[in-house]
């Protein structure tokens, strides 16, 4: 016998032949106390039939139970997998107390993939006063650089190598630490705004905004891999040469991003803008050790720019003309921003 009420999904079941009315079946408790009508009809019960029938409510039951109950009381299928983290330690408010060395232990399990989610489950669970930087977690904002396992990179693109040995993190090198994995980034910031990063074109500021400056496709090209950087400072503090001069040697991270706007077809300042690296500091200290290149967690070439600027500063190189012209708008158009002038 098998149950076929008028509606519902249990119905469906019993009509189609996956439910089977037995004493001792769930189902036949259900029947006998159901309160709307109900009808029986006979079929033959073969047993290969049953079989699948019960292995298929086994199964459909054990994920209805696992699906309803807390992830804090599910039975955990996979044992365990701890992680060792040492950590940087130093706060200024005890500054009798030396930098050190802090060990934790994650349950890559209960953590993300990445080592910025370790660095959230400590914070959050086990320390909160440790202190570090982060914003986007995407690898766009360049925030959470650190030195990782000895190398410079973010914490949010790196992701936790499952290992006996530790992951040691470290602020980034040869920089004047704030606290724990936060460092002092203002020289950084001040050289990458010396070099200028914006469009200069001289002589129309009275047409900001009035068109769109055109620029070809092959233009567009010759910023690949220049503008993509995202300004971390994994390059520059992994520099030896930074590291003795960082007051006058831009570093690479800022010679990259001159490098970038020297290029554009879209400005027109080429020759102002290699008269202000025209000094023994700016570009010529770079010794080409390419730690740069190694260490950039986006994959581009700083060192491969610095070398373009030495050949334009040379004269080896030279700035192409634009491809397309973007021609001025005409103000004597009716009622317009800027009227007419009678010269």
């Amino acid at each position: 016998m098998f149950l076929a009420d008028v509606g519902g999904f249990t119905s469906q079941l019993c009509r189609n032949g996956y439910i089977h009315l037995r004493r001792g079946n769930p189902f036949y408790c259900l029947a006998s106390h159901c309160r709307f009508s109900l009808r029986y009809t006979s079929t033959k019960e073969t047993s290969k039939k049953s079989t699948e029938t019960d292995a298929l409510l086994a199964n459909e039951k054990s994920l209805i139970e696992d699906c309803k109950t807390p992830p804090d009381k599910r039975k955990k299928h996979t044992a365990p997998r701890s992680q060792i983290f040492r950590i940087y330690r130093w706060n200024p408010e005890k500054p009798k107390a030396k930098p050190y060395m802090q060990q934790f232990s994650l349950d890559l399990n209960k953590c993300g993939t990445m080592v910025l989610d370790a660095l959230h489950m400590i914070k959050s669970r086990q320390d909160a006063t440790l202190s570090f930087r982060r914003s986007c977690r995407e690898g766009i904002c360049g925030s959470c650089s650190m030195n990782i396992n000895g190398v410079n990179t973010l914490a949010c693109v790196t992701k936790i190598a499952h290992s006996s040995k530790p992951i040691i993190i470290y602020p980034l090198p040869h920089a004047y630490v704030i606290r724990d994995l936060i460092v002092d980034m203002t020289q950084f910031h001040k050289q990458i705004r010396s070099i200028d990063p914006y469009l200069k074109r001289p002589g129309e500021d009275c047409f900001l905004g009035m068109r769109q400056i055109l620029q070809s496709p092959r233009d567009r090209e010759k910023l690949n891999g220049l503008y993509e950087c995202v300004l971390c400072g994994c390059c520059s503090f992994a520099c030896p040469p930074y590291w003795w001069l960082g007051d006058k040697f831009l570093g690479p991270a800022a010679i990259m991003q001159a490098y970038r706007w020297l290029i554009d077809s879209r400005d027109f300042t080429h020759k102002e803008r290699l008269h202000k690296l025209r000094d023994f500091f700016s570009v010529y200290r770079c010794h080409t050790i390419f730690n740069c290149t190694k260490t950039c967690p986006k994959g581009l070439n700083p060192g491969k720019a610095v070398a373009q600027i030495k050949r334009h500063l040379a004269g080896l190189a030279k700035k192409e003309g634009p491809d397309l012209e973007t021609p001025l708008p005409n103000p004597c158009r009716g009622e317009e921003i800027y009227p007419c002038r009678e010269e």
